[in-house]
């Protein structure tokens, strides 16, 4: 029943005194979010959904991409700050890692932050977690057998001599915009992860974050990555495995 609240609060972005009945109180709620979130139930359930979702799917992990996007917390808190993209208004910003193989988009690790903070500090951490996430990365040989690592692309705010020195200090081969080009020339691969940011936009607690502690913000960002990667799951099973109650349209609920 909680459970069922967390979620509506997390999809339709409402106040938990709207959400609360005579069987479950706004104050239950925060309790049971509260603990849940200590516990981080919701980095292990993104741990989950990954591994099922590379079980059956497959994570294509030869190409990454790394971008954060701005969202609003108009009541402050420790993950908000001055936002430069809203008159400077309190915000939030969500750093995402995720596969761009094959248009996907699977998101891979987050790391939330104050929306003031520049994309470029947030890498380290962002593909450091992919590893607890999902474990090492996969190295292979080419036809010359020289060594390949995953590629990572970068946008033109990640275009400095520090962030390509942690990508090869990480074991990563950097593909970053460079600045002063036309965008459109030099997309590259990381229209997934852009496209991620949009689903992600799609749940009312994310556009507009009101929870003020940090590891609350980070619950309802590992919640969200999560149930994309189950309705990715979904979609890319129904056409290859069978089972009652498998969806015979694309449109999910």
């Amino acid at each position: 029943m909680v459970f069922d609240r967390v979620i509506a609060a997390l999809v339709h972005g409402s106040g938990y005194e709207r959400l609360a009945s005579p069987g479950c109180s706004d104050r239950t709620i925060r309790r049971r979010l509260a603990a849940w979130a200590q516990a981080g139930h919701g980095r292990a359930l993104l741990r989950l959904a990954l591994a099922a979702y590379d079980q059956m799917i497959g994570l294509n992990l030869d190409d990454l991409a790394v971008d954060g996007a701005i969202t609003k917390a108009p009541c402050g808190g420790e993950v908000a700050g001055r936002s430069p993209v809203d008159r400077g208004k309190q915000g939030m910003k969500r750093s995402v890692a995720s596969d761009v193989s094959d248009g996907r988009g699977i998101p891979l690790n987050l790391v939330a932050a104050r929306a003031n903070e520049h994309d470029s500090p947030l890498l380290e951490p962002t593909l450091a977690g992919i590893v607890d996430m999902i474990g090492p990365l996969p190295q292979y040989r080419d036809l010359r057998g020289d060594d390949e690592f995953p590629n990572v692309h970068l946008d033109r705010g990640y275009d400095s001599r520090k962030s390509r020195d942690l990508l090869d200090r990480l074991g990563f081969d950097a593909h970053i915009a460079a600045r002063g080009q036309p965008a459109p020339i030099q997309a590259g691969q990381r229209w997934p992860v852009e496209r991620l940011h949009s689903w992600m936009n799609g749940y009312g607690k994310l556009r507009r974050c009101t929870d003020k502690r940090k590891v609350i913000v980070e619950f309802y960002l590992y919640l969200a990555a999560a149930l994309v990667v189950i309705r990715r799951l979904i979609n890319q099973a129904r056409s290859r495995y069978r089972w009652p109650a498998r969806p015979t349209t694309r449109r999910l609920r």
